[in-house]
């Protein structure tokens, strides 16, 4: 791999990234408290020099680097145009409605920026509307008329904006969704929130979107437009760590229990309008109902992940009654698709299903066919064993820089366990520590006397051990834990605990427990994987992270199980060459919840044995 100093920027663009940077600079006199740091600095040059080569960069920034800075400043002075993609929503609103204001101002460059979101993060006027003429009980008919006066005066549509949880049931009426969009034929489409935001990004100079909207934009999928990428001159990933899985989920194919059931109701309210006679189309719908039910049956429990080939002959026979009831549906449907928008929807749905429903039973190498159970749902999946195959293409097909950061992406100082996933042959490569320090600052401690995290009392074990730490911190802990079982134990062990407030993950929101978080400040919180990364807490708030144990993948799981085959078929050891460098990152996320400015104080506890009983540890 290349290093990041092979070419040099000129003397001029050296010397304004060092003025811009420095202590008398444009970000001092705009972020309060601001300080230069020589690895901030190191690492805008080298994105300058990226974009100036169109080259493709991978830094590891760690904490407190301040990469964002880092990589907006060169992309903002560079003027060209370009994509910035992030791991979730908060991040793209954080980064567009903070971050880029405050960076712009302190250039003073005016540039135009432009927000793109998933479509179901719009509202669609088509919906409400008709949702408004519903019983749908007085929780959802009074959030929609809040909805409603808000429609009013909305520029964006960004249900963000409404002031309304985005995890309220109401969300599910009047989203944007393609499944029941009717596009440019919609009564009301020249208002379409959708439509006008992706006309933004297309005029802007600068767009911030996220992981599955840049892999949609590039395979041409119905949520992007095929127009960003080509158009850009440069892309910067952010939180690029995600990319990887985002990709594999993405370039997968998914059908559940929940979408044939959208289908089928979506369908009954066309045939309510009386478009056409429903006495032909009614059976093949009821009996698409019935055996999507009956396989649901047959699949068992809730909460199951298993391989395809891991199915009952009883759950087999009822998947192929299902398989053979929606192609049924589908040439019903197909003579009397185009009478409305609502029907050829329908008919393109039950298409896709069919489509999806031969991809998961045909038996492909390059494929991991499996389901989930998910309360009285289910979902089937095809997943690809691995994604870098399209990612690589995607970087090479366009011209274009990439710059693809996090504060985890190397292992000791290699990358090449990342760059092997997203399909990177030599790319230039910059680690930069973090400017705190973590010797003064913080402690790890590693208990003695633990029991294995295989031993059935392991769990309550942690508990114990974290409790004193608890009452030494005052509270203000984080209690992250590797599953949903051990989290659910945990919190159960400490039901009675009265000394601080006990915030469980699941129990509310998360940025409404986050919240609560912060503003109590010695609070303890137990969470899973959503808490070990994008999450930050300064301050005295935190004070004390205890990890349950090393986040390897969880055994069982069919596609971590498909990836080890195929490892160890290749004559690879799987377990170093996959779960060690992914634990290693996922650990890394989790620690770095701890130190998150130069005055913050605090303890890292790890209670898993193997840290220092395993060659490995």
């Amino acid at each position: 791999m290349a290093t990041s100093s092979d070419r040099p920027l000129t003397t001029v663009e050296s010397d304004t990234l060092a003025d811009t940077f420095s202590a008398a600079g444009p970000l001092a006199r705009q972020f309060p408290g601001y300080a230069p740091r020589e690895p901030q600095l190191e690492m805008a040059r080298a994105v300058a020099r990226a974009l100036a080569h169109s080259d493709t960069l991978v830094v590891e920034a760690g904490t407190g680097v301040g990469k964002t800075l880092a990589y907006l400043v060169p992309a903002l002075l560079a003027g060209r145009r370009v994509i910035i993609s992030t791991g979730t929503r908060n991040l793209q609103d954080q980064l567009f409605h903070r971050d880029l204001p405050n960076v712009t101002a302190a250039l003073g460059q005016p540039v135009r920026t432009a927000l793109l979101k998933g479509r179901s993060n719009y509202l669609c006027r088509y919906r409400l509307n008709k949702a408004r003429g519903k019983a749908l009980g007085p929780h959802i008919e009074a959030a929609l008329e809040r909805i409603a006066l808000w429609a009013e005066g909305t520029r964006t549509g960004d249900i963000a904006e409404a002031g309304i949880g985005e995890a309220h049931p109401v969300w599910a009426h009047v989203t944007s969704q393609v499944d029941d969009c009717a596009g440019h034929e919609g009564p009301d489409a020249s208002g379409c929130f959708v439509l006008k935001a992706r006309r933004r990004a297309q005029a802007a100079d600068l767009v911030v979107v996220n992981h599955h909207l840049l892999l949609a934009d590039f395979a041409l999928k119905e949520e992007g437009f095929g127009e960003l990428l080509p158009g850009a001159d440069a892309c910067i990933v952010d939180e690029a760590h995600q990319l990887p899985e985002v990709a594999t989920r993405f370039f997968g194919s998914r059908v559940s229990g929940r979408q044939i059931s959208t289908a089928l109701a979506d369908l009954e309210r066309e045939l309510d309008d009386g478009v056409t006679d429903a006495e032909d189309i009614l059976p093949s719908a009821r009996a698409v109902r019935d055996a999507s039910a009956l396989f649901r049956t047959r699949l068992g429990p809730p909460q199951q992940r298993v391989n395809f080939n891991a199915l009952s002959t009883a759950a087999r026979r009822a998947l192929d009654e299902l398989d053979a009831a929606l192609g049924d549906l589908a040439r019903v449907l197909d003579p009397i698709a185009s009478l409305t928008t609502g029907l050829d929807s329908v008919a393109r749905r039950v298409g896709q299903f069919v489509e999806t429903l031969a991809r998961v039973t045909d038996d492909n190498d390059d494929q991991v066919r499996w389901l989930e159970t998910l309360g009285n749902g289910y979902a089937l999946h095809s997943t690809p064993l691995d994604a870098a195959g399209p990612l690589g293409d995607m970087m090479q097909q366009v011209d274009t820089a990439w710059v693809l950061t996090s504060a985890t992406l190397a292992i000791g100082d290699r990358f090449e366990h990342f760059t092997e996933r997203v399909g990177l042959a030599e790319p230039t490569t910059l680690k930069l520590g973090s400017p705190f320090d973590f010797e003064q600052h913080a402690r790890l401690f590693l208990p003695k006397g633990l029991p294995l995290p295989s031993d059935a009392g392991f769990t309550a074990a942690v508990v114990r051990t974290a409790l004193p730490l608890i009452e030494a911190s005052g509270g203000s802990a984080f209690l992250l834990f590797t599953s949903r079982r051990a989290l659910r134990e945990a919190a159960g062990h400490l039901r009675d605990y009265r000394a601080h407030p006990i915030l469980v993950q699941d129990d509310a929101p998360r940025d409404d427990l986050l919240r609560r978080f912060r503003e109590h400040g010695r609070a303890v919180l137990l969470g899973t994987a959503s808490f070990w990364e994008g999450v930050d807490v300064r301050g005295q708030a935190l004070r004390l992270v205890v990890i349950d144990k090393l986040p390897f993948s969880p055994p069982g799981d069919p596609v971590t199980e498909a990836r080890l085959a195929a490892l160890r078929r290749s004559g690879v050891n799987p377990f170093m060459r996959h779960q060690v460098p992914e634990a290693v990152i996922t650990l890394k996320q989790g620690v770095g919840r701890l130190i998150r400015d130069p005055d913050d104080l605090g303890v890292c506890v790890l209670c898993d044995p193997r840290v220092t009983a395993k060659a490995y540890g």
